[in-house]
Parts: C-alpha cells; sequence; structure tokens
C-alpha cells in the first residue's frame, strides 16, 4: 500500500523515516512530506491508500480526489475536521490518536491558570517598558475551588495536577466518576461554586455552545475560566460581553470557533483580562514523539 505523511507532524522527516522501517519492511511504500500546505493535499495524497495528517480539514472535495483512500491516520485528538459521515459511507477507516497530548494539555491547562492569577503577560510588558517596580498584584491558586468540566483523561490529569497545587476540586461529566478527591456536581452548582473553570469537552452537537451567557451570568465575580477544549464549546461573543461588563475576572483560551491565525474582528482580540494562546496546547516535542507511536501503531493496527 501506498501510506502518504502529508506534513512532518512537528518531528524531523528523520525521525518519520526511522518509525516507519517497520511498514517499508513490509512492502509498504512510504511517502513523507516535509512541510504542510493544506492547498496541496488532495495532489499529493490522490494515489494515497492510507493518509497520515493531524487537524487539517479533509472534506469530501479532498475525498473525491483520492479514490482509493482507505485508511486516514489522524495524528489528533479530536476528530471534527474530518468529514465522518462521508468516510463511513466509502467504507474509509479512521482512527485518532487518543491520549497523546493528555500531559501536554493539563499542564497547559495549568500554566493558563497561574498566568492568569499572576498577570504574567502584563508584568512583563511593565518590565519591558522599563517601568520599574510598578506591577499588578496576582493571587494564588493553592486554595481555590477549580471546576473540571469533562472529566476524560485530560480532565482526570488536570485535576490531579491542581490538587497538587493544594486547589479544591469539583467536576462535572456526563457520566459522574468516583475519583478520589473530586466532588461531582450538577452542572449550575459548578458554575456558581467555582473560583476557576476548566473546560475539558469533546466537541459534539450536544456540547456546542455549552457554556453561553447564562452559565457565565452564575459565575463570581472574581472567577476565570479556561478553555483548551474545543472552541466552539463556549459561546464567544457571550464570553466577550461578560469581560467586557467585568462580570468575570478573566478568561484563557488556546482553542477558537476557527484555527489561528484569527481575524482581525474576532471578537475576543478586543476583551479584556484574557490570555490568548494559538492552539498550542498539545504541542511540546514529547507530545509529538508519542503521537507519532500512536500513528503508525494504528496503521500497524489496521494492516492486521
Amino acid at each position: 500500500m501506498k501510506i502518504v505523511f502529508l506534513e512532518p507532524l512537528g518531528v524531523s522527516v528523520d525521525s518519520i523515516e526511522r518509525a516507519t522501517n517497520v511498514l517499508r519492511d513490509r512492502g509498504h511504500e512510504v511517502i513523507i512530506y516535509s512541510d504542510r500546505i493544506p492547498e496541496l493535499n488532495k495532489e499529493r495524497a490522490s494515489d494515497a491508500d492510507i493518509v497520515v495528517e493531524s487537524n487539517m480539514p479533509l472534506d469530501k472535495d479532498f475525498l473525491d480526489a483520492c479514490p482509493k483512500l482507505k485508511m486516514l491516520s489522524i495524528a489528533f485528538t479530536g476528530l471534527d475536521h474530518i468529514d465522518l459521515e462521508e468516510c463511513e459511507r466509502r467504507n474509509i477507516t479512521v482512527m485518532n490518536s487518543a491520549g497523546y497530548s493528555t500531559q501536554a494539555v493539563a499542564e497547559e491547562t495549568i500554566c493558563m491558570m497561574i498566568g492568569l492569577y499572576r498577570h504574567i503577560v502584563e508584568n512583563d510588558s511593565i518590565t519591558r517598558r522599563c517601568c520599574g517596580k510598578s506591577i499588578v498584584p496576582g493571587r494564588e491558586i493553592s486554595g481555590k475551588t477549580v471546576g473540571i468540566i469533562g472529566m476524560g483523561a485530560i480532565g482526570c490529569r488536570t485535576a490531579a495536577l491542581a490538587q497538587a497545587f493544594g486547589c479544591k476540586i469539583i467536576a462535572w461529566n456526563r457520566t459522574p466518576k468516583h475519583i478520589d478527591g473530586v466532588r461531582f456536581v450538577e452542572k449550575d452548582v459548578l458554575f456558581k461554586e467555582a473560583d476557576i473553570i476548566a473546560l475539558h469537552l469533546a466537541l459534539n452537537e450536544e456540547t456546542r455552545n455549552f457554556v453561553t451567557a447564562r452559565e457565565l451570568s452564575m459565575m463570581k465575580k472574581d472567577a476565570i475560566i479556561i478553555n483548551a477544549a474545543r472552541g466552539p464549546v463556549i459561546n464567544a461573543n457571550d464570553l466577550s460581553e461578560v469581560l467586557k461588563s467585568g462580570k468575570i475576572a478573566g478568561a484563557a483560551l488556546d482553542v477558537y470557533d476557527n484555527e489561528p491565525p484569527l481575524k482581525e474582528d474576532n471578537v475576543l482580540l478586543s476583551a479584556p483580562n484574557t490570555l490568548l494562546l494559538p492552539h498550542i496546547g498539545f504541542a511540546t516535542k514529547e507530545a509529538f514523539e508519542l503521537r507519532l507511536g500512536i500513528v503508525i501503531d494504528n496503521i500497524l493496527k489496521y494492516l492486521g
């Protein structure tokens, strides 16, 4: 079979070459592209049996251009950028890379909590402008109540890290679990009680706009909200309005309705007390190496 890597997946081509020797040894052809050019995806994958990529959208037009395609090994956790219905109709197997970024995203969530609480960006700016001892005082996350929405692997790992900082943990999950030190509550209770809210939900029709003005209005005035899940889980317009009106203390986001770069008219760019990151939660050297292994394993499982 012809296996095409549409991008280098954050590691060196040499690393992919070494990892894919197991596929070549079985007689498969492996093509690795050293750059990421979505406009060339259809051309590059046109005669592929198996395609590897991370989060570039693959729609019906792409599938139409790849008549031999049998399997997608997606180097990403979420699959909302893939036309899954069309893949099912064409009997194309789709496998994701669940678990590769659990530690990375959980650590980033804690980082964003501390970044907002300690006003890291603002204080960096003060220092660079040579403003002396003019500082923005911060707060400590120790002793605060962290409300985690979505207790999958990333939510659970975030809870463990937050506990290590001395936080109290409450959580909402579609199916309550038993986790030591975690109190499961109703959604509205979580929004009312939490000092820090962290979103770790998968995106589907049930979770789209899971957080709107209704939920945000329940938050404490000094509370903050973190979204390291998917952008549409929270209504961006509603979030911008509550931030501008000072109804909550701040928000940190690593995900948006559309992938960065953001458009200049994005309402969040003008919202105060925000920490905006360019979707980097998954992007660590360790996570990328782990992800490559999962991608290869998924191909091997498919090939049998």
